[in-house]
């Protein structure tokens, strides 16, 4: 039976200056640094760099002997069977900041490498703090559950070559713009693949 895919939008969230800081490796913001991130900042605040939206859909799963049964696809991993301990549903999703991002990082890794570094990392910033407000969307969502923290293809033994059955099984291009390459990387290259395990609470 076809699970049924479910699209959500964001908005943007708010660009953490210390968590893009980390990101671009930056231990000490001289005053030339905070300058070119302030501008970076402003940019994206005005102009239209991301278009954070996710896709999702819920699976019911056996999980023994080190193998994810989700109907849809079977999946042979002893790092992500023990991460879904105790589930019997999952969630997969897909979520991305949109093109937008990446065509500045181009746009000025020709012209000025520091910048294009720059909005690089509000990139990754932006879509790991928009993954963060998903699962907090989840969780509030699918109360009677616990959720798992997210586990991506790639991690410990759970094949990256999966990802190509989570487009398959999300439609992703058609749902949320996003692509994948023969080698498995996406585009916009600032967004996440990853399943999230959903754990029954116990009644009192």
């Amino acid at each position: 039976m076809k699970n049924t895919v479910f699209v959500k939008h964001f908005e943007l969230p708010k660009i953490d200056k210390n968590e893009v800081l980390r990101y671009m490796g930056v231990r000490v913001c001289d005053e030339t640094t905070d300058t070119l991130l302030e501008g970076c900042i402003k940019e994206c605040e005005v102009g239209d760099s991301f278009g954070p939206k996710a896709c999702f859909c819920i699976c019911d799963i056996t999980n023994k002997n080190h193998i994810v049964d989700m109907g849809v696809a079977v999946i042979k991993s002893d790092s992500l069977s023990k991460h879904l301990e105790g589930c019997d549903k999952i969630v997969i999703f897909a979520a991305t900041v949109g093109i937008a991002i990446d065509r500045l990082v181009e746009k000025y890794s020709r012209l000025l490498p520091s910048k294009a570094l720059c909005f690089s990392s509000i990139g990754a910033q932006q879509i790991e703090k928009m993954c963060d407000d998903f699962c907090l969307w989840l969780k509030n969502e699918y109360d009677e559950f616990e959720l798992t923290s997210r586990f991506s293809p790639g991690y410990g033994d759970f094949d990256v070559c999966f990802q190509s059955e989570i487009f398959k099984l999300l439609d992703c291009h058609k749902k949320i713009g996003l692509s994948l390459c023969d080698s498995f990387i996406m585009s916009p290259s600032k967004s996440v693949t990853a399943i999230i395990g959903l754990k029954a609470k116990e009644k009192i």
